[in-house]
């Protein structure tokens, strides 16, 4: 019998916020896969192993997923990552690709999914939660109340068409175009608060839009009114 895929959410960055079913199926998984060349520098990880210390006991199947655009070079690398995945399947291991945050939200494991399910094996979610839940109770407000709308967007993508769109947005790793996205909120008006390694020991906080510095680091999570 094959083994099965789970792809498990750690949290934003606190081991306290990791769930009680990721830690319980990371202790139960064979394999631990880690979207990194080095598990010391794969930052799911480090949170992970804080949280379930037993995850260092495992055997780490590492997949690197390059940092590009080219729908080429991406693809070359998921059917990569996902024929090394099959082969600890077809052993009939079960393997956890851990990632930041929840697994259903800009994950890399939403790649290995699809190939994994047009080759008919089976697949299971663990839900994590996610950064801009854990962000508004950083900042300590309301993420979005009453009838106003949430919209959730990659910063790399169309950010000044987004900002149009009506009620709360979130800006999700936003740090090497962070220059241009303070440009286009002040052209629209709006006002933004952000959080940089939300929940990590280097975590920060800005409370406006001039104290955001042009240069955070990679995981910075905007939230615009």
């Amino acid at each position: 019998m094959s083994g099965i895929l789970y792809g498990i959410g750690v949290g934003p960055g606190d081991p306290e916020l990791m769930t009680i079913k990721a830690a319980k199926r990371i202790k139960e998984c064979a394999v631990i896969a880690i979207p990194h060349r080095e598990k010391e520098l794969c930052t799911a990880y480090q949170i992970a192993r804080q949280a379930v210390p037993e995850i260092e006991e495992k055997e780490c199947l590492y997949l690197p997923m390059p940092m590009t655009k080219d729908k080429k070079v991406l693809d070359e690398s998921h059917d990569l990552a996902a024929g090394a995945v099959m082969e600890r399947l077809d052993r009939g291991e079960d393997v956890g690709f851990i990632t930041l945050g929840d697994v259903s939200i800009y994950s890399t494991c939403s790649y290995l999914l699809e190939r994994l399910w047009s080759k008919g094996y089976a697949t299971r979610l663990e839900c994590g939660i996610p950064s801009f839940s854990a962000a508004a109770a950083r900042l300590g407000m309301p993420l979005v109340s009453g009838a106003e709308e949430l919209h959730v967007i990659p910063a790399t993508y169309q950010v000044k068409e987004a900002l149009k769109l009506p009620g709360v947005k979130v800006l999700m790793k936003t740090g090497k175009q962070m220059k241009a996205v303070k440009e286009e909120i002040r052209k629209c008006g709006a006002s933004a608060v952000m959080v940089e390694n939300c929940g990590m020991d280097d975590e920060r906080i800005f409370m406006s839009l001039e104290e955001i510095p042009d240069e955070p680091g990679y995981y910075s999570l905007l939230i615009v009114r």
